[in-house]
């Protein structure tokens, strides 16, 4: 199984070999994350009721791989840990969603009812 740290490095190689640091600073890494994610929505827009991704994995795919590795590269911009903010992230989710109140549940963390 490959690790974060182990596909971050291949990131970080990809940008390094072609001597793209120098274009990757937090804002441009930043706006880039936000661009791609909107390709992955796009995916979905005037799909009407059709929630489902069938059809659509390919493209799914290839947009999440590039949030993901803009992700990555701004983790390695600003000197992130992404493994362990995500730990850390779960940990507060899991505090704000313990399974008891938020089993098949969808409201927010400050409308649960406990």
């Amino acid at each position: 199984m490959t690790t974060i740290e182990e596909i971050q490095k291949e990131m970080v190689a990809f940008r390094d070999a072609r001597n793209w640091r120098q274009f990757h600073n937090p804002k441009d890494l930043a706006i880039s994350i936000s661009l791609e994610a909107a390709e992955l929505l796009e995916v979905f827009q005037w799909s009407g009721t059709d929630l489902e991704a069938e059809g659509k994995r390919e493209k799914i795919e290839e947009e999440l791989a590039d949030v993901i590795i803009y992700c990555g590269l701004m983790a390695d911009a600003v000197g992130i840990d992404v493994a362990e903010i995500v730990r850390k992230k779960l940990k507060r989710n899991n505090e704000k969603y313990p399974i008891d109140k938020a089993y098949g549940n969808k409201a927010k963390y400050t409308e649960l009812e406990g």
